[in-house]
């Protein structure tokens, strides 16, 4: 029998599949927070609440076409209600219309089958090369460094 949260991450991958991004974005707990450790640039590094959540997920269909979950591994933790899960996406880039393959690692707390923290360990700038955003990176990694 799947876990809690691994039931609550097949339920978010198949509403990303689905290009449901609000319906996404309402797997979150009012105050769950998402949280990204190896963001870049203008990305954001937390989002706290399911209204951010929402917000940032808004677009995420305008930049990569998510086809299919090539990969899926989800790793218990002594915690029953967290789990670290390896996922591997593959699609389509919409600016380019090039084929890309994303891997990442997310570690995942549910209370009540609602996501409390979801922190997405992924490369930024895999991510903005497979969706033709190279260019924009390098430039807002440039701001960051005038500051």
């Amino acid at each position: 029998m799947p876990s809690a949260p691994e039931k609550v991450f097949r339920r978010l991958l198949d509403l990303l599949l689905q290009k449901e991004m609000d319906a996404v974005a309402d797997l979150w707990a009012a105050g769950g927070t998402a949280e990204f450790p190896f963001a870049a640039g203008d990305a954001p590094r937390r989002l706290t609440g399911r209204e951010e959540v929402r917000g940032y997920l808004a677009g995420y269909p305008e930049l990569l076409d998510v086809r299919e979950v090539a990969a899926l591994t989800v790793r218990p933790t002594e915690d029953a209600n967290t789990a670290v899960i390896e996922w591997t996406a593959e699609g389509r880039a919409v600016r380019t219309g090039e084929r890309y393959r994303l891997d990442y690692v997310v570690v995942l707390t549910v209370r009540e089958e609602q996501i409390t923290v979801y922190r997405d360990y992924w490369s930024p700038l895999a991510t903005a090369r497979a969706a033709g955003r190279l260019p924009e990176l390098i430039a807002s990694l440039d701001r960051d460094d005038v500051s």
